[in-house]
Parts: structure tokens; sequence; C-alpha cells
């Protein structure tokens, strides 16, 4: 196996991977001002996907610009010199298409799926709006109130705002505690020119990485690429480096509590998970498929399946380059909150104090090694693996060194990672009609 090479020269192309182990052939070629192309080659398929990475999300954003990285996906929808939105979005319906875009906390990704002949108009579609928009004035405008209306949508879903309310929890006012949506004052206070400058400032060639999977040509991407990005290639910045940062951020976790009169209560309970590049992520990963990871977990055993006390709970962790998260999710009867709450702390002590049976060690293997494996059967997910990869890591790991990876987790990895991270200081948030009543952790 081959690994980038960080210092790779503008104008240059190497082998990533040279497709054994059951994957693809990856390269990367790296053109001028520093935007780079990385490529999996699935012969097999008929379709591709091609995706634009942007190393830029909502922990990226100023207190005064909260919500400007989601706000600027939408307005790039809006039109470029050469296409209207109409025309934009008709391109790609016309042959069958997908064209989309998400933002998370530490980037953002506009993507096309389509059949692989048609592969030259969403490069060329994808790249035009990443690349060529104008911001208009009056596109700012309009998507300014569908961004207040999806804030209001997801004030109205519950079991989406207590994940929003649980990042204010853990992480306070600081830019990974705000929500990605921004808020309705934030909102409010963005305009044309503020939106535009975070346009200019972020989405350099050097900031950017496009990735494609399928049956596709690597040498002709990159002309495709060129050809769209034709204009916008000037100057000579080496790639921008992975954003790694080791050191943990300080937090003072703490308690929220949305009144609302809601059918349903709803609660996290967490704290700190490990960042993406630390190794114990593999075995924080097995722990979280036996706590809470799927029918056969504990959680899921305990609060459902034994005492019936809620349809949904769940574990989950999130990585982010200097720290993580790791919470528990359950929606139960306001009623029943108590208890609920009373099995998840008890649970999350035992792990903490006692890790995990080998039963459940073998069978949280077992999860995540099947759960990437078929998470990696198309075209998008392979274009997701390869770009936030060179987007965010400092290598592309091949699939049989992350299954590696898990085989290798032994009973004393889980004990250590779960006393770092579930004996931890916790946060607790929930929603549900309590009035001024007071959770205490």
């Amino acid at each position: 196996m081959t690994q980038p090479a960080r210092a790779q020269e503008p104008g240059t192309t190497c082998t990533i991977h040279p497709g054994n182990e059951g994957a693809g052939v990856v390269r990367r070629t790296v053109l001028p001002g520093g935007l780079r192309i990385i490529t999996e080659t699935m012969p097999t398929v008929r379709s591709a996907a091609f995706g634009v990475w942007a190393g830029v999300g909502s922990r990226d954003e100023a207190p005064a610009d909260a919500g400007a990285s989601h706000y600027l996906e939408h307005v790039l929808f809006k039109g470029t010199r050469r296409r209207s939105a109409l025309e934009i979005s008709s391109a790609i319906d016309a042959v069958g298409g997908d064209l989309n875009a998400f933002t998370a906390k530490e980037y953002t990704c506009y993507y096309a799926r389509v059949l692989d002949a048609d592969l030259p108009l969403a490069a060329d579609v994808v790249s035009d709006m990443v690349s060529a928009s104008v911001n208009r004035p009056e596109d700012v405008e309009a998507e300014r109130g569908v961004i207040l209306e999806e804030i209001h949508m997801r004030d109205d879903d519950p079991g989406d705002l207590i994940h929003d309310e649980f990042s204010l929890a853990l992480y306070g006012d600081a830019p990974l505690g705000r929500p990605i949506l921004g808020t309705v004052e934030s909102i409010n206070a963005l305009d044309r020119d503020r939106i535009h400058a975070y346009y200019r400032e972020h989405y350099v060639p050097h900031n950017l990485v496009v990735a494609v999977a399928g049956n596709i040509d690597h040498d002709q991407v990159v002309r495709l690429v060129e050809q769209a990005f034709d204009g916008h290639l000037e100057g000579g910045e080496r790639p921008k480096a992975p954003r790694i940062d080791g050191s943990p951020l300080p937090i003072t976790p703490d308690v929220r509590v949305v009144d609302k009169d809601t059918e349903q209560a709803h609660v996290v309970l967490g704290g700190i998970g490990v960042s993406r590049t630390d190794d114990r992520r593999f075995a924080l990963g097995v722990l979280n498929a036996a706590l809470g990871g799927g029918m056969s977990s504990r959680l899921f055993q305990e609060i459902r399946e034994k005492r019936g006390l809620a349809y949904s709970v769940y574990s989950y962790t999130s990585q982010y380059a200097d720290t993580g998260v790791f919470g528990v999710y359950a929606g139960c009867q306001p009623g029943k909150v108590d208890e609920v709450l009373s099995i998840c702390r008890d649970e999350v002590a035992s792990a903490a104090e006692r890790g995990i049976t080998d039963e459940e060690l073998e069978r949280g293997k077992g999860q995540l090694r099947g759960a990437m494996v078929l998470g990696l059967e198309d075209t998008g997910s392979r274009m997701s693996r390869i770009g936030k990869s060179e987007l965010v890591y400092e290598s592309l790991l091949p699939v049989d060194e992350v299954l590696a990876r898990i085989e290798a987790v032994t009973p004393d990895d889980i004990r250590a990672v779960a006393q770092d991270v579930l004996a931890a200081p916790q946060a607790l948030t929930v929603i549900g009609p309590f009035g001024d009543r007071d959770f205490t952790l």
C-alpha cells in the first residue's frame, strides 16, 4: 500500500491504494492552487458519485457568523454565472441523478450520483456550484426564510432538537456546542456581504477536495475537474493540512431541561468521547455496540425488551479533530423518565467499572465489521469515505486494516476506554413537559 504524501507537489499524481484487499484502485492528484482530486475505481458498477468537500463547518464560525456554513450551503444551489437554480437542479434531474449537500461541524460536502456515462455532467454542475457561485442578495434573502423554517422544523421535532441541546450542555457556548443551523437571531443578522466574504475565505482550492468513486477513470476525472474549475486554480499553495489536534477541550458538563408539551420525554446522557485519530476509537466503537448499538445491546434489552419503557433507545459516538462525544438517548413516557435515566446510569456505570463480557466483545466486533463493509457497497459511500479521509485524516486506511484493528480490540482495551470515557463527568439534556423541574446528574 502506498500512503498519500501530504507534501505532494501540485500537478502530480500518486497511487494511494493499488486495488487489492477487495478495494478499488485509489489515486490522488494535486492541481495548481492545492486542489486535491482523489478517486476510487469500481469497474463492476454502472454509476459514479462526484463530491466536492470543503474544509469548513460550523466550528469555524465566529459567534456573529453562527450558521454561516449551512446558510452558504443553501445559497450555492441558487445559481452561478452560467446556471440558474432551475438549470442546476434540472440538469441532474434530467439524467435521473441525485444532487444534494450537507454541512457538519468540521466540513461541508456537495455531491451528485449519476450513471457513469453522465459523470462529465455531474462534474461540471457540482464544480460550477462550488467554484462560481454569485451569491446574489436576493438569493440570500430567499434562503433566509427557508433556513428559518428548517430551524422551526428542528424545534418541532424533539428527537432532533435533543442532540443540539446536548451539544450545548456538553460544550457550552463554544464552536462545537453551537447548532449547525445557527439560531433565529444569527440567521436574521447574516447579510449577503458576510455570506460572500465567508465563501471567498473558505472556498479556495487548497481547502477543497474532489472525491469520485464508481466506474470511472482517474485521468478523465482530472481533465473534467481542470475544465470545470478553469480560472479558479490560481496560486501555488499546498493542500491545507488536516485539522488534527490531540489536546482535549476544557469542558464543564451541564444539565439542560427544555420544557415542551410533548407526549414523550427525550433524554440524552453522556460526555466526552475520543478524537477521530485516537487509537482508542476502535475499542470505543466495540464498547458502544455492546452498550447501545443494536437490538442485542444492554440498553435495548434492559429498557425496551425486558421492561417496555421505550421504543427508541441507543448509544452513539461522534469524533472530531480534538475531541469526541459518547451519548445515550432514550424516548419514553414523561412519567417513566426517572426509571429510564436510572437504568441508563446503572448500565453506563457497570460498563465503566467492569467492561463487557467476552460474548459482548465478539458480538460488538462483528457488528462493527459488518456495518463497515455493508456500508461501502455503493458509490456514494465509497466517495464519502475517500473524500472525508483525504480532508480530515492524515492517511486513508485500507478496509482490511480497519477490520484488523477492530479484531485486535481486547478486553483490557475495552476496560481502559470505558473507565476513561464512561466514568468521566457527564452532561444531561431532557425535553418534555417538566416545567421548572430540577434534574440532577
